[in-house]
């Protein structure tokens, strides 16, 4: 009998394992969907997978869709290190490969998951020529960042590529061709729409938020140092990914923001 019980007691508990994993993924696919509308269900599979081997997020904006393939963020990949109990990590400067005045940068970073770790190294690699247009001027902090990812991935096994990774697309760094229409000149949008800070500043009014902490989280959810740093697709997806959790979970996104919050220096 008392066998029997420990067996009721552990099936038990798996199911109820089961059920929370599955709970969880349908959350993600759901927040997916609010954020880029209806997922194919290679896309949704693909998901899961994400979910199951990494626990990643997208509400924590651990991994972004673009052009129907997911990438994984640089926060998303710290998070995943975390979690993983990642011992230590170290980047530095390639000298030799290295032109400032050319601002070519080439860095290296090593992983040490545990103490007797012989470490998982991976380079990153930025100038003017592969970075996006909106982040001219950042190529060392880009470098940094993707040798630190392919670091990260090497050492978690993570096959998909991480968004800081993406070269620039000369399509969509040109200039935007001029528009005639002088009403939507003025609008600041090709399509009539509100500009993407427009748009940003009426989520922000319209639900109550701080403007100092979304912007915050808003850079921490794009991988970049500031929001102004980031591209405009992922400011599109954050804006996106705002409005939905602010609809459906607007304490949870408030305690979010507030993680974000510098605590108070006091007076001397």
């Amino acid at each position: 009998m008392y066998c029997i019980s420990i067996l009721r007691r552990l099936s038990t508990g798996g199911m109820a394992d089961m059920n929370r994993q599955r709970t969880k993924r349908q959350r993600e696919v759901t927040a997916a969907r609010h954020i880029w509308g209806t997922l194919a269900k290679p896309t949704r599979d693909s998901l899961n997978d994400l979910v199951d081997s990494l626990g990643v997020s997208v509400l924590r904006g651990d991994v972004q869709l673009l052009h129907g393939s997911w990438f994984v963020t640089h926060a998303g990949l710290l998070r995943v290190a975390h979690r993983r109990g990642c011992f230590s990590l170290i980047s530095k400067i390639e000298r030799n490969f290295s032109d400032p005045v050319a601002r070519r940068w080439v860095f290296k970073a090593t992983v040490f998951k545990s103490s007797k770790s012989k470490g998982f190294v991976g380079y990153g690699d930025a100038d003017p020529s592969n970075v996006s247009s909106l982040v001219l001027g950042a190529e060392l902090r880009i470098a940094e960042t993707r040798a630190v990812n392919r670091a990260l991935r090497k050492a978690y096994g993570i096959g998909i590529c991480s968004v800081e990774e993406l070269g620039s697309s000369r399509s969509a760094d040109r200039a935007p061709k001029p528009v005639r229409d002088n009403h939507q000149q003025h609008n600041g949008s090709n399509n009539g729409q509100p500009r993407l800070r427009d748009q940003l500043c009426i989520l922000i009014r319209q639900h109550h938020l701080d403007a100092t902490l979304v912007k915050a989280y808003a850079a921490d959810f794009c991988g970049t140092a500031t929001l102004s740093g980031a591209s405009r697709e992922l400011v599109e997806s954050f804006i996106s990914h705002l409005s939905a959790a602010a609809k459906e979970n607007r304490d949870g996104l408030i305690c979010k923001l507030n993680s974000y919050a510098q605590p108070a220096q006091a007076n001397q």
